[in-house]
């Protein structure tokens, strides 16, 4: 594991407890004041929205510099013992953005600015276990279809490229885990890591990138459920 992964592992954990505790106490209160209790119900549906802050592994690039939307619907079906199965359809803005000017592969060639947009439609599914204020962590997997994607390489001095000639995967798989904080009512917080499975492009500009590229990307949103 790089010591990027090592370190946003750690975040990750740090930020989901404290939340966690935080709002585990708060749920407390409002549930010992009589306020809002959801009912049980088979079937829940609602909606997501938030930000992706993302990198690529592989373009040599590292830190989560790029952001974009990723926003959608969503769906729970209750199972016994706490557990539920939820699934979602989304559309999903990732990519990566260079911070610094960097020496490539070639000698004397230097990267100016270097940025990937990656734009995805998702169906994430994921396994949820909850307690019982309704806050629930869940993993699984999604399957992502590539909607557009776009590609700028800038040198000094100058280095003609056809960035055309590397595409990205139209299809994706990616990993994820997800904690999921009750606010209020149908509100939730919700924060996400996801990885992907299998390389989102094997074709690669020479000299300027590694031979496989990998999405790596934290979200951070609101869900609202309809009860």
């Amino acid at each position: 594991m790089t010591k990027s992964r090592k370190f946003a592992a750690i975040i990750f954990i740090t930020i989901v407890l404290s939340f966690y505790n935080f709002f585990s106490y708060a749920q407390l209160v409002e549930q010992e004041q009589g306020y809002f209790l959801q009912k049980p119900r088979l079937f829940y549906a609602g909606l997501v929205c938030g930000i992706n802050f993302t990198q690529i592994d592989g373009d040599n690039f590292a830190g989560y510099y790029k952001t974009g939307a990723n926003f959608g619907g969503i769906g729970y079906i209750n199972l016994p013992k706490n557990l539920a199965i939820s699934w979602e359809f989304l559309y999903s803005q990732k990519g990566s953005k260079s911070n610094i000017v960097r020496q490539s592969g070639i000698d004397s060639i230097y990267i100016t600015n270097y940025g990937i947009k990656v734009n995805y439609a998702e169906i994430p599914v994921m396994i949820n276990l909850f307690d019982k204020y309704k806050s629930h962590f869940g993993i699984g997997v999604s399957y992502n279809r590539l909607v557009s994607y776009s590609e700028v390489l800038a040198t000094y001095p100058h280095y003609n490229i056809d960035l055309s000639k590397y595409p990205f995967k139209s299809d994706e798989w990616e990993f994820l885990a997800a904690a999921n904080l009750h606010v209020w009512k149908g509100l939730f917080f919700n924060i996400r890591f996801q990885y992907s499975l299998i390389p989102m492009r094997t074709e690669i500009p020479p000299n300027f990138s590694r031979a496989q590229q990998y999405n790596n990307l934290w979200t951070v949103r609101l869900m609202y459920l309809f009860m």
